[in-house]
């Protein structure tokens, strides 16, 4: 089987969060460098902040103590309140590689005036090839919940 041809599930992911779509949207989004964890970046450690351009275009970089910026992808689409699409351009073995991208899709649903259910997708992990593809869906399968419960947690409190 070629790569072209080879396909891996996608991980799908979602949270209730009890808050506005619209804030659930900012604080994932404006707001990734108060909820995203500092112990575990890809960049240079000690990690500053993880920081969102929230516009097309913008960038999702992490921002080490020294300055540093270390790229983990690009907003490739952006319907704010509704959802956004980037590419998460990190290989394997965790490493900043925009060579072999594949993509996060994170949608806000409302479900009520202070209630949403955002539901995210990492895919395109084919892209990488069959075994680093399937090592990098495993990584996310088990981090994107803990993630998410961060982020409902912080979007909540604020």
């Amino acid at each position: 089987m070629t790569d072209a041809k080879l396909t891996i599930a996608p991980v799908r992911k979602s949270v209730q969060v009890k808050a506005s779509s619209a804030h659930a949207f900012k604080v994932f989004t404006s707001g990734l460098g108060r909820w995203w964890p500092r112990d575990k970046g890809i960049g240079k450690l000690p990690m500053k902040s993880a920081v969102m351009e929230a516009r097309l275009g913008g960038r999702w970089y992490e921002l080490a103590e020294d300055g540093t910026q270390t790229s983990v992808g690009k907003i490739i689409v952006w319907d704010p309140p509704n959802r956004f699409v980037m590419t998460w351009d990190i290989n394997s073995q965790w490493k900043p590689d925009s060579t072999i991208s594949s993509e996060v899709e994170v949608k806000f649903i409302a479900e009520g005036p202070n209630a949403t259910r955002v539901e995210l997708e990492h895919r395109k992990f084919e892209q990488m090839g069959q075994e680093a593809g399937e090592s990098m869906r495993k990584s996310v399968d088990g981090g994107w919940p803990g993630m998410l419960e961060r982020f409902k947690a912080e979007a909540e409190a604020t």
